[in-house]
């Protein structure tokens, strides 16, 4: 099978970091530093669509003060990274994001961020999209308002084209990392796009989560047959 659409929920930052007796943000600069490789080799894989859940709604606003605020400073700096990073534009990647992070967001950051996107708007090989300050439920809920609001059928077609990730194809594979013996989604993750997904669930924390690793769960997707619920 080829894929066409790649999706990664990257957990266990913070128990990486426990593990090795850390503060939690080192466990996200890990994380981000993982992160920064991954989407290298899927450029390289020349896989069109990779989408990343960055963080969820809940992860900016329940969490402790420190950690929300090293969240925001550790995000502020990755998309420096990339708005500086000669590779993004020489791979031709565009970048997107999605959530409420305009609600949640420092301003300087935000703008940020909107840099990347305008910058980034033209380049067609690889769609990069972050979901930060995302929850599926948020979105679901979003989108059957539009639809009440604009005095809509309810069909399939009308439903997509409301969801905040609507210019996005179904996802193909998606990966979760971190798994302990607990293999599952988290607060509705595009719930409507996966819903045919194959899924893959590693033990590996997400700072572990290697090049190589990668490489073999994508090799584990095209080995399998997609029924469809057929």
């Amino acid at each position: 099978m080829k894929l066409k659409h790649l999706a990664l929920i990257p957990d266990g930052n913070r128990r990486w970091a426990k593990k090795k007796i850390l503060n939690p943000s080192k466990g996200h600069e890990k994380g981000a530093e993982r992160f920064e490789k991954l989407y290298t080799k899927i450029a390289e894989m020349k896989i069109p669509y990779f989408s990343f859940w960055g963080a969820s709604y809940d992860n900016l606003t329940k969490r402790s003060k420190t950690e929300i605020k090293n969240l925001f400073n550790l995000m502020h700096a990755e998309f420096e990274k990339l708005l500086k990073d000669e590779r993004v534009m020489e791979s031709k990647i565009k970048i997107n994001v999605i959530g409420r992070w305009e609600e949640l967001f420092p301003y300087e950051t935000q703008k940020l961020i909107k840099e990347c996107i305008n910058k980034t708007k033209n380049n067609n090989t690889l769609n990069l999209t972050f979901f930060l300050a995302y929850n599926g439920t948020d979105e679901i809920i979003d989108c059957i308002s539009k639809i009440k609001e604009r005095n809509l059928k309810v069909t399939e077609e009308n439903i997509k084209n409301n969801l905040w990730t609507k210019d996005l194809p179904p996802v193909d594979f998606l990966i979760r990392t971190g798994v302990d013996n607990d293999p599952h989604n988290s607060a509705g993750f595009m719930m409507w796009d996966t819903s045919y997904s194959q899924l893959y669930f590693t033990k590996t924390l997400f700072p572990n989560f290697s090049e190589k690793e990668l490489e073999k769960a994508i090799n584990n997707f095209e080995e399998r047959n997609r029924r469809y619920g057929k």
